[in-house]
Parts: structure tokens; C-alpha cells; sequence
């Protein structure tokens, strides 16, 4: 049932979206959009289909100790690390194109808030889910590495352009 996400979220950019984006940095706020509904697609989809679990089950918790899965051995530890700083890079490397502050600060402020709603939502849509602070630190340091990627190309297409 995630198709119904998917088009609802293809719905909004087409309605709302796209119209206001159409003469300022369409293709960056488009690619950051599209990267958006990937990330929660991966931590979040579906939704609309989630919203009577939502209804009948209390929030299931929070991890606040960091990196405890290590500590314990829990699961494949090393790959959802991974695949978290991963899930983010782009962020950190399309949100400042989307953007006249494109400050490192800016960019991990917002990565930080957008893993944040994520990850308190996680065990209110699914369940078995908890909130866990790895994977705020994770998806934000993802986006710092982004954020390191698009610096150098900012800079040097910065000082290209000014010569």
C-alpha cells in the first residue's frame, strides 16, 4: 500500500510544490524533494495505511543510550549504521542547494530535525518500532558527510565563477 504514499506525495509536488519552485532552483528543491520521500519511504512508508495501527497501539518506546546495539550485540549493528549515514548524504549535499544559508550549521540543523520527527513518528506508525538515538546520530552525521561533499564543489564552482 506504500503506491498510495507514493502518489499522494507526487500529488502534493505537482499541486503545491511545483508551482511555487517553477522559477527558483526547480531541479535542486526537486532532487532534495524526491530525496525526502526516499528517506521516509525507507524509515516511515506506509503511512496512510498505518493510520488505524496509529489508533489502537500507545508509543512502544525509546533508546537513549547510544551505539547499546554494539554493546549487546543486537542485530546486524554495523550494517543499519551504515545504511543510516548513507540514507543522509544526499541530504547533506542537495539541502544547501536548495538554499541561501547554505551553512554547515543550517544543513545538520535541519538533517537533525528531519531525523528527529522521524525518528519519534517511527513507533507510532509500525509496530515493534522504538525511537532510537543512534539513528538521529547517524542520519545526521550522513549529513554532515554530505554536507563535506558539496563544500569543496560550492567553493570551487564559487571561485570559478567570480574569475
Amino acid at each position: 500500500m506504500i503506491i498510495i504514499d507514493y502518489a499522494l506525495c507526487f500529488a502534493l509536488y505537482i499541486l503545491y510544490f511545483f508551482p511555487r519552485w517553477k522559477s527558483d532552483r526547480l531541479i535542486q528543491r526537486t532532487m532534495l524533494y524526491i530525496c525526502i520521500i526516499v528517506i521516509l519511504g525507507v524509515t516511515l512508508m506506509p503511512i496512510i495505511t498505518s493510520l488505524p495501527f496509529m489508533l489502537d497501539h500507545p508509543y512502544t518506546g525509546m533508546n537513549l543510550v547510544p551505539f547499546v546495539d554494539i554493546i549487546y550485540e543486537r542485530g546486524d549493528f554495523m550494517r543499519q549504521v551504515k545504511l543510516n549515514v548513507l540514507l543522509f548524504i544526499p541530504f547533506g549535499f542537495l539541502y544547501p542547494l536548495t538554499t541561501r544559508r547554505n551553512t554547515l550549521s543550517n544543513t545538520i540543523l535541519h538533517a537533525f530535525i528531519l531525523s528527529l520527527i522521524i525518528e519519534l513518528s517511527q513507533p507510532l506508525l509500525s509496530q515493534g518500532r522504538v525511537s532510537d538515538v543512534t539513528d538521529l546520530i547517524t542520519n545526521t552525521t550522513g549529513a554532515l558527510i554530505g554536507y563535506l561533499i558539496y563544500w569543496p564543489i560550492y567553493w570551487t564552482m564559487h571561485v570559478i565563477k567570480n574569475e
